[in-house]
């Protein structure tokens, strides 16, 4: 199957195969719809992301479920966890977020405790971008913005791209922007690609996530097709999650994501990253998605530049566990400051 013929370096007939689980082993799908006119119209956009094969519900529950029962001890699980912590996209998106929240929540970005490694990125609303900025400057650390009119979705794309743009002009390096999933739901492909096209567009040099809202989506075969759809549109990560609708990062959803993406590069050559969000709270949790990581997608993806880990309360369980390990002894909770 063509890709855009012309685009992302695939050649003229290039073939599209895809991954698809039929109980725990994965035979290969090749999709046979031609891409060159994929976002001309929202039948040709429906053809190819109906053309998808379909997600084997039960095979994708019991392969999570399965690898979920890894068992990481001593020295690798130590390694997992500073991984775990390099990962976090440290998270407030509360109506009661102050600057003073938000610079003490990036003080502990930087130095979570101990030796533990700083974390990937800090994750705000547009209008706190700037006092992040200001407090991450010179750190590494990576400042991340919803916009869209985050959470819903639900307002004109003047006003998305708007808000967008302000983030970007106000520091953030990152955009995470939510889905109109009325739209997706309804059929209307083609209008979440072109919103998508257009975020992309304002978001300038910084990257762009692309939230599925994965809760909503109803079906695997849905979330399959989002995940598709986000990233022809340009997306460079697909998140699960806002963190405000349940069931939100499950890990059937994230490794069909991870096949997505994995798929994905074959077909183009472009990689996209992959953040779950949202449920994620235990350092178990964090490990299953490693472990998801490394068996769907490839050790390619086990770095924070290609998966992030969205979370407020699981950078201090990572921590507790991390003293464990350390001291052989349990810190309680109040031993790191509360987010």
């Amino acid at each position: 199957m063509t890709y855009l013929e012309g685009r992302a370096g695939v050649p003229k007939g290039a073939g599209l195969e895809v991954g698809v689980l039929v109980g725990d082993a994965v035979q290969v799908s090749t999709v046979t719809t031609s891409l060159a006119d994929v976002a001309s119209s929202d039948a040709a956009l429906r053809a190819f992301l109906h053309g998808l094969p379909g997600v084997d519900r039960v095979g994708a529950d019991q392969r999570a479920a399965m690898l979920g029962t890894r068992s990481i001890k001593t020295t690798a699980k130590a390694q997992a966890i500073d991984l775990a912590i390099s990962m976090v996209d440290l998270t407030t998106l509360e109506g009661a977020d102050t600057a003073g929240k938000v610079r003490a929540m990036c003080a502990k970005a930087v130095r979570p405790g101990g030796e533990a490694p700083s974390v990937a990125a800090v994750c705000v609303y547009p209008d706190l971008v700037a006092v992040a900025a200001e407090a991450l400057t010179g750190t590494g650390i990576k400042i991340a913005s919803v916009a869209t009119a985050f959470p819903s979705g639900r307002s004109s794309l003047d006003v998305k791209v708007a808000e967008t743009a302000q983030a970007v002009a106000s520091g953030a390096d990152e955009i995470d922007m939510v889905i109109d999933r009325g739209a997706f739901l309804s059929g209307h492909y083609l209008k979440v690609y072109e919103e998508i096209v257009a975020v992309k567009a304002a978001c300038g040099p910084a990257h762009l996530k692309v939230i599925l809202e994965t809760g909503e989506l109803s079906t695997y075969d849905n979330v399959r097709r989002a995940s598709w759809l986000a990233m022809l549109a340009g997306a460079d990560f697909i998140k699960t999650s806002t963190g405000k609708v349940s069931p939100a990062a499950t890990p059937p959803v994230t490794m069909i994501m991870l096949e997505a993406v994995r798929d994905f590069r074959a077909a183009t050559g472009r990689q996209v990253g992959v953040k779950p969000a949202g449920g994620i709270r235990t350092t178990k949790d964090a490990i299953k998605n490693l472990v998801l990581v490394n068996e769907t997608a490839g050790d390619d993806w086990l770095s924070p530049e290609w998966f992030r880990l969205g979370a407020s309360s699981l950078l201090n369980d990572l921590l507790m566990q991390r003293e464990k390990l350390t001291t052989g002894r349990y810190a309680g909770p109040d031993h790191f400051t509360l987010d």
